[in-house]
């Protein structure tokens, strides 16, 4: 049996998966069974950071293979501390929770801001405010997280505890913040599942100003936009926020799978041995891909990432059949005259693969793409919108 069959035959059918078999590839540059090649403006759903075959990513990934793949955290491994005090020294923080992908980053969010709000106040603040339209993970608690009644649609009853306010929407905030007893605020810089939309400035600065006076945790999900994509290392930054709790996955790990949940100052110290655990987290692999990672997301690259979104925006912004072009840095989404889907289609006949997100096309290149690759991918991008 061919790989689609097999597939087909003993794979869960939870995706609609594109027509195409991706056997290799190296940087921006994929290429499927048959030979054919494409360029890859998905990376892997803003995993593979650095695209395809990065060879100092491997380096650093064999490197660490040929010492262990594996121990459990009874005992210490150099990557997972050394990638710890890169994400701290970076963002502010002080302390990090390693897990395995950005919904397990999520709920250790939760847990953390539920923790800290009962330990001080009592253990009637445990409701979390998150944003219509916003999307945190596919577990239970992170389904319902989710401000998108869609997704919790045959899930029912969710986790309960949490209240969806509208985006950019201050007010809105304020009256549930009234109404409960609120732990913490859960937001998106960009709200990626739900159509790539960007917060405003104004409103994120708002919610943290409103979580200081209230003693609420604010908690920024960083597992799409993180990690260099919006043109800063991570989200919030363009927005001069400093959050209590970052969630971060994705391109952290660079193609291997890693989540990791950043914890300020006020809760630092809020787990103690036994709260909280994770098999595979800091799995000595994943982060010494994830160091390699970070140590390369430097001030040149996000100027990269900053001019290579404005040259994106400006080619498609008014052409033939493009209404909209939002998001922020390499993460961008092209509302359509077309269906989205019939763009998508005739982008992967011209040699381009790239996503969805609603009603719009999605884009999520590798930060590191190079401009000849990127222009000839916009090109076959404007055709398909004509």
């Amino acid at each position: 049996m061919k790989t689609k069959e097999l597939d087909a035959a003993y794979v869960a059918h939870t995706y609609n998966r594109f027509p195409v078999e991706i056997v290799s590839g190296h940087g921006s540059l994929v290429t499927d069974d048959a030979g054919r090649e494409y360029i890859d403006m998905g990376a892997g759903i803003a995993v593979n950071i650095f695209g395809m075959n990065d060879e100092a990513w491997k380096a650093a990934v064999k490197a660490q293979l040929d010492k262990c793949q594996h121990t459990s955290n009874l005992y210490y491994t150099a990557p997972c501390a050394q990638l710890a005090e890169l994400l701290c020294q970076k963002t502010g923080m002080k302390k990090v929770f390693f897990s395995n992908s950005g919904a397990e980053a999520n709920e250790c969010a939760i847990k953390a801001a539920r923790k800290y709000a009962q330990d001080k106040k009592g253990k009637e603040y445990s409701t979390v405010v998150t944003l219509l339209n916003s999307f945190h993970g596919r577990t239970l608690t992170t389904l319902a997280a989710t401000g998108q009644a869609h997704y919790h649609e045959d899930f029912t009853p969710l986790t309960p505890g949490f209240v969806y306010a509208a985006a950019n929407d201050l007010e809105s905030v304020k009256k549930l913040v009234a109404e409960n007893k609120v732990a913490g605020i859960l937001f998106e810089a960009v709200q990626g599942e739900g159509g790539v939309i960007p917060l405003e400035k104004a409103f994120v600065q708002g919610l943290a100003q409103l979580c200081a006076e209230e003693d609420i945790l604010l908690m920024a999900d960083e597992v799409q936009i993180g990690n260099g994509r919006s043109g800063a290392l991570y989200g919030y930054m363009n927005f001069g926020v400093q959050p209590d709790i970052v969630s971060t996955a994705k391109g952290l790990g660079g193609g291997l799978p890693l989540g990791a949940t950043l914890l300020g100052e006020k809760v630092q110290n809020v787990f103690a041995p036994g709260d909280h655990g994770s098999t595979f987290g800091g799995n000595p692999v994943c982060c010494a891909g994830a160091v390699n990672v970070l140590n390369r997301l430097d001030d040149a690259l996000l100027q990269s990432v900053r001019e290579k979104s404005a040259w994106i925006v400006g080619a498609l912004s008014g052409a033939p059949g493009v209404e909209d072009v939002t998001g922020m840095g390499l993460m961008l989404g092209i509302k359509t005259v077309k269906p989205a889907a019939d763009v998508v289609a005739a982008c992967r006949e011209g040699g381009v693969l790239v996503l969805t997100a609603k009603d719009k096309v999605r884009l999520l290149p590798a930060l590191n793409i190079p401009m000849d690759v990127l222009k000839k991918a916009v090109a076959v991008i404007a055709a398909a919108c004509r």
